[in-house]
């Protein structure tokens, strides 16, 4: 039996969808369907019936589903055993990270981990918190790492930093709620005010909504004018003095030095958060289970030398 064949089965019988696993597994539709034909033909039986609506398995496709993610998981377990006797990690590391931690957090870490391990390839993808636990879902990546306040069940989720959300404006921005000496505003205020924020399912959404329910306030009301995908656009828009936005405090240190923002906190509401790594430990590798622990040491040390 054809261990690449196998693979393609297995995560094919996952999906029930050949469209989907050649998507996945970065393949072309015809060459999912030739593999499947080819370990179909090895084994001189049907694995999956095909109608024009869906894929099922047939009973032997449901025997070698069950078999096959044993085997794997075997496979990967004695890969593990393996580079646990080397001294050196090597691979690729595919890492999902969330707008925020992917811009602002990951990078000064991931350069002192390449300078320990240089043989591991890492790939690192940003997108918002949703895109990315569907990322892992899916086996597209290693490791997640987000700043979502939702528990995921399946997967071991740590904390490794904590950022704080706070409110920013341009440092010639006017409005009648602020002036120039203030440094805070209540929260009643904010609802009177023009607010550039990130998209529905960003792990910063999700905490500004959380705390306003939190204070039995509406999200809702929020005078939302403008949407953005991404933390570098949010800025320059606050810049041009279109309006505020919330946003983390770790990605605006630059402004802040240079004055072309100023920060305000929110009276009544705790806009603190901790950033995560979601991973499911039985499909970790030795480079991304070192990756976890490097970042894990390294954020934890630095706390401890800020204090």
């Amino acid at each position: 039996m054809n261990f690449e064949h196998l693979k393609v089965f297995h995560m094919a019988a996952k999906k029930r969808n050949f469209s989907e696993t050649a998507k996945l597994l970065h393949m072309s539709q015809p060459s999912i369907s030739l593999q499947i034909r080819q370990l179909e033909e090895s084994l001189n039986i049907k694995l999956f019936k095909r109608t024009t609506r869906k894929v099922d398995l047939t009973p032997a496709g449901e025997i070698l589903f069950n078999s096959s993610e044993k085997i794997l998981n075997l496979i990967h377990q004695t890969e593990q055993e393996i580079a646990l006797l080397s001294d050196s990690n090597y691979g690729v590391l595919n890492i999902g990270a969330s707008m925020t931690i992917g811009e602002h957090i990951l990078p000064y870490a991931l350069g002192k981990y390449k300078k320990e391990y240089p043989n591991v390839n890492i790939i690192l993808e940003i997108y918002n918190t949703d895109q990315i636990i569907e990322k892992l879902v899916n086996e597209e990546i290693h490791l997640a790492f987000v700043q979502s306040m939702i528990s995921y069940p399946k997967y071991r989720q740590l904390p490794f930093f904590e950022d704080k959300l706070i409110l920013i404006a341009s440092n010639n921005y006017t409005h009648p709620l602020l002036d120039h000496q203030q440094r805070s505003i209540s929260l009643n205020d904010m609802f009177s005010l023009p607010l550039i924020l990130r998209e529905a399912g960003s792990g910063t959404r999700q905490v500004i909504e959380e705390q306003l329910r939190r204070n039995k306030l509406n999200p809702e009301k929020l005078q939302i004018i403008l949407e953005l995908e991404n933390t570098q656009s949010i800025k320059s828009a606050v810049e041009s003095g279109m309006g505020l936005s919330i946003i983390s405090q770790a990605s605006v240190q630059h402004e802040l030095r240079l004055k072309t923002l100023r920060q305000f906190s929110i009276e009544g509401m705790n806009l603190k958060r901790n950033f995560y790594s979601v991973y499911d430990e039985k499909r970790l590798t030795s480079a991304s289970e070192s990756f976890l622990l490097f970042l894990h040491n390294y954020y934890s040390m630095k706390s401890k030398t800020s204090v």
